[in-house]
């Protein structure tokens, strides 16, 4: 496994830095604070017109041809900036798995409206309770969808929404229309709006079988992993510049021994994290089965960034604790992240099933 960069990706990742930098923290997700989309109409055209949609999919379906490790530069960027946006969850947990399971029809019709700036979200069944997931019955040629999907992100500015439900006991993956659906917006830490989806007899057609349900979970923690990597890399690089020119007893807080193993410990765990996620997504780009090496970055990288976020609190002392301070705001990212596509102990659980210790 090389985990060196292309020429190409270094483009990509550079171009994100620039056009995300001027929408750091700040602009970004402080501006978007009350807004109940959640995301910036302006800047998501601005990714559309960049191919930033259709980056990891193939030319004939309206994409760049690139793949997910590409994207996933990107998803690390957005962490950085901590810029909200649906190009997670429109592009890893939905236009992947229609990528990697769909038929030719599906993958040039939903695929190419994906790549055309179409924001789409999709519903896992709950990582925690599974059982309590939407289920789907056959009526002929459709499908009828029954129950409630919930904590859907940008679900009320999606046009379609990639539903997992049990269809006699197994998961499969469904396309509903969004206006179908009945949303609960939910009061949350997370800025990119979920709610609660209610499918009461809502109709579906397309169906992309149990290897896609299983996909937009996988698709979408790699993801997810990638975006945190890229928050707590920020979150670093804040607190050495802040104990390099914060002084305390005539000298920088930096060159006390306790603030330098904080500082040490956190940058231990920011690559450490670089390294697992970046794995597992090398894995998921190359089709290769990254189960248990998705698991094992979602449930490291998950801690893994709390552990970053509570040290810069040690090093910032109170002013990291104030609504002024950027800090607080990778801090509620964290813990909105930490649980998206399942939290550490689920992960740690898979893993334990993978080794057969169940």
């Amino acid at each position: 496994m090389d985990l060196s960069l292309t020429e190409d990706q270094e483009l990509i990742a550079s171009t994100a830095r620039e056009v995300l930098a001027s929408r750091a923290a700040t602009a970004g997700a402080r501006a978007l604070a009350g807004d109940p989309a959640g995301y910036s109409a302006a800047l998501w055209k601005e990714m559309v017109e960049l191919g930033w949609t259709g980056l990891a999919f193939p030319e004939e379906h309206g994409g760049v041809g690139g793949d997910f490790l590409d994207v996933c530069l990107l998803f690390e960027q957005l962490g950085y900036a901590q810029v909200p946006s649906p190009l997670l969850s429109s592009v890893a947990s939905c236009g992947m798995p229609v990528a990697r399971f769909g038929t030719p029809e599906q993958k040039d019709r939903r695929l190419t409206a994906i790549a055309s700036g179409q924001i789409v979200t999709a519903a896992p069944l709950p990582w925690d309770r599974p059982e309590e997931g939407p289920t789907a019955s056959r009526d002929g040629t459709e499908y009828v969808l029954d129950g409630t999907a919930t904590f859907v992100p940008y679900a009320a500015s999606a046009e379609h929404i990639l539903v997992a439900a049990r269809l006699d006991g197994e998961p499969h993956a469904f396309w509903v229309d969004a206006s179908d659906v009945t949303l609960q917006p939910l009061g949350t830490v997370g800025a990119d709006r979920p709610c609660h989806v209610a499918l009461d007899g809502v109709r579906a057609v397309d169906s992309l079988g149990p290897e896609a349900a299983e996909a937009i979970s996988l698709f979408g923690a790699a993801g997810t992993c990638a975006e945190m990597v890229g928050a707590a890399q920020h979150v670093l690089d804040m607190t050495v510049r802040y104990a390099t020119e914060r002084e305390q007893f005539g000298k920088a807080i930096g060159s006390f021994q306790a603030v330098q193993h904080h500082c040490a410990n956190m940058a231990i765990d920011v690559l450490g994290s670089r390294f697992i996620a970046y794995e597992a997504i090398w894995l998921l780009s190359a089709s290769r089965d990254a189960t248990q090496e998705v698991a094992m970055a979602k449930a490291w990288v998950s801690e893994a960034y709390e552990r970053v976020c509570a040290l810069g609190h040690q090093v910032h002392g109170a002013i990291g604790f104030t609504q002024e301070h950027d800090l607080h705001l990778f801090s509620e990212h964290a813990m909105a992240t930490s649980l998206s596509y399942g939290d550490a102990d689920h992960h740690f659980d898979n893993l334990a099933s993978n080794l057969h210790l169940d």
